[in-house]
């Protein structure tokens, strides 16, 4: 949901958050490949302490251990919400920002939908977005840790290509995992995962024709060493036992007597390595929430819902979420200042 984030985008962008970050204390260092920038000190905590001394700073109560059970309504407004142990706390305006289900382990359980279901609000459906993805090769957990740089990933859900980027990617013992996966995973999620493939480019830099002279000349320099010893120079030694089986070449055949249909179905491996997607994994894998409230619910200009007065929602609880980069802390950050600044 792009259009909805605008308004706060506009006024609470990027720049306003690097520039709020040294106001805080927390220099920045130099815009970094990909965009992305990080604490001079290369630490979260940082950014994290941060927050919290200017909390303390502006005379902020934070109650610990302190859970929201409903929400009190007069008169078309919320007037005061009702906690745990019989504790009620009145207020001029509130704002639910208790972030998704992903990750509960930090306290984010997902209570934030309830309340505003409570009071009438559409939630859309609820999925793990940028989630490690399972597949259906069992061969995966026999390069389980192996991490590939400078490799292209392609998604296909139901026959149509959705997501294709080149960078970094994980194998783990039940799928794949990293930057790419977790951005294609955003994706794949709202199409369900049904009917997906995975397929990657070992080689985005080279052309079929391109890896298959590469192969030649490798071939030529070891033509008396074994198929299974020759490919140290193209590909992770964790991963040549995997594609040494995928060729169906046999192992122990000199190089010299690989076939040129073998090379050929050889190369398209390369470049085409390709997983079938099982599922996401589940919200304690997640990274964020797909789905939330409703944007339709939501005045874009204030983050207040419509519905009723006195009631803002910000970050992950609000259907918008996008790719892995740092662009989900954006909306909660560039949300929640925004709702913030409308209840005064």
């Amino acid at each position: 949901n792009p259009r909805f984030f605008r308004s706060a985008f506009a006024r609470y962008d990027n720049q306003w958050l690097m520039e709020l970050f040294e106001t805080l204390g927390v220099p920045l260092k130099s815009v970094e490949r990909g965009q992305r920038v990080f604490p001079q000190s290369d630490r979260a905590h940082d950014v994290a302490d941060a927050l919290v001394a200017a909390l303390a700073e502006r005379g902020v109560e934070v109650l610990y251990k302190t859970r929201a059970k409903s929400l009190v309504e007069k008169q078309g407004r919320i007037a005061a919400v009702q906690c745990e142990h019989g504790r009620t706390i009145s207020g001029d305006a509130f704002i639910l920002a208790s972030g998704g289900l992903s990750y509960p382990l930090t306290g984010s359980t997902g209570d934030g939908y309830a309340l505003a279901r409570q009071v009438g609000h559409t939630v859309t459906p609820l999925q793990p977005s940028l989630a490690p993805i399972q597949v259906e090769q069992a061969w995966v957990q026999k390069v389980a840790g192996l991490s590939l740089k400078n490799v292209c990933l392609r998604a296909i859900a139901a026959g149509k290509q959705v997501f294709c980027e080149q960078g970094e990617m994980l194998f783990t013992h039940f799928g794949v995992s990293g930057p790419l996966v977790l951005s294609a995973s955003s994706l794949l999620g709202r199409k369900g995962a049904k009917d997906c493939k995975l397929h990657i480019d070992l080689k985005p830099a080279l052309s079929e024709e391109q890896l298959d002279e590469r192969l030649q000349r490798d071939f030529a320099a070891q033509k008396n060493s074994m198929f299974k010893n020759s490919l140290g120079k193209l590909l992770p030694s964790k991963l040549i036992p995997v594609i040494v089986e995928l060729s169906e070449i046999t192992p122990d055949k000199q190089v010299n007597e690989v076939t040129r249909q073998e090379r050929h179905r050889l190369v398209k491996l390369c470049k085409d390595l390709t997983c079938t997607v099982k599922k996401l994994r589940d919200f304690p894998e997640a990274i964020v929430t797909g789905g939330g409230i409703s944007v339709k619910a939501i005045n874009p200009a204030t983050m207040e819902l419509k519905e009723i007065s006195h009631l803002f929602a910000a970050g992950e609880l609000i259907d918008v979420d996008s790719v892995t980069g740092g662009y989900n802390l954006q909306v909660a950050w560039s949300t929640g200042y925004l709702a913030g600044i409308s209840v005064y």
